[in-house]
């Protein structure tokens, strides 16, 4: 798949934390039959994202691994820190302003960020502006009153 093909939205996180918005978005991933690949920053956030995705409701959880475990090309939730899609995902996941060198392979990235630091929203339009530079199709989603609003 080229660069072209894959659709990047950016997610403008402001009346949630990531903790809230990226279970939901996961499981319509899933939902669609698609893998997700979650890529941060830091161990850390792999480590909390980890316990979280287990635990973040009473009566589910979502599959996911680490790509520093065995077996990592059988999760269909992928978490790393690394650039390889080892799972096979359709969706890319950014966190903590984790960025993306190369879109192929991927029908979508979903990147998410924290509307409430002015850093990370200048750094998002930077992201932005490489998407588009890159042939992507992007698509700006904010948090309004009643859910996600698409805005451009």
């Amino acid at each position: 798949m080229s660069e072209a093909a894959c659709e990047v939205w950016f997610y403008h996180l402001e009346r949630t934390a990531l903790d809230q918005a990226l279970p939901e978005l996961l499981e319509k991933t899933l939902a669609r039959g698609w893998r997700a690949l979650v890529r941060a920053t830091m161990t850390q956030r792999l480590d909390h994202l980890d316990g979280w995705l287990w635990a973040y409701r009473e009566d589910s959880f979502l599959p996911h691994g680490r790509a520093d475990e065995p077996e990592a090309s059988r999760q269909p939730v992928l978490l790393t820190i690394g650039d390889d899609n080892l799972n096979s995902a359709q969706v890319l996941f950014l966190v903590d302003g984790a960025e993306a060198d190369r879109f192929d392979g991927f029908t979508r990235c979903i990147d998410l960020f924290d509307g409430r630091d002015e850093t990370a929203v200048a750094a998002a339009r930077g992201r932005w502006k490489k998407a588009r530079a890159a042939g992507c199709t992007v698509a700006y989603w904010r948090q309004g009153e009643r859910g996600w609003e698409k805005q451009a």
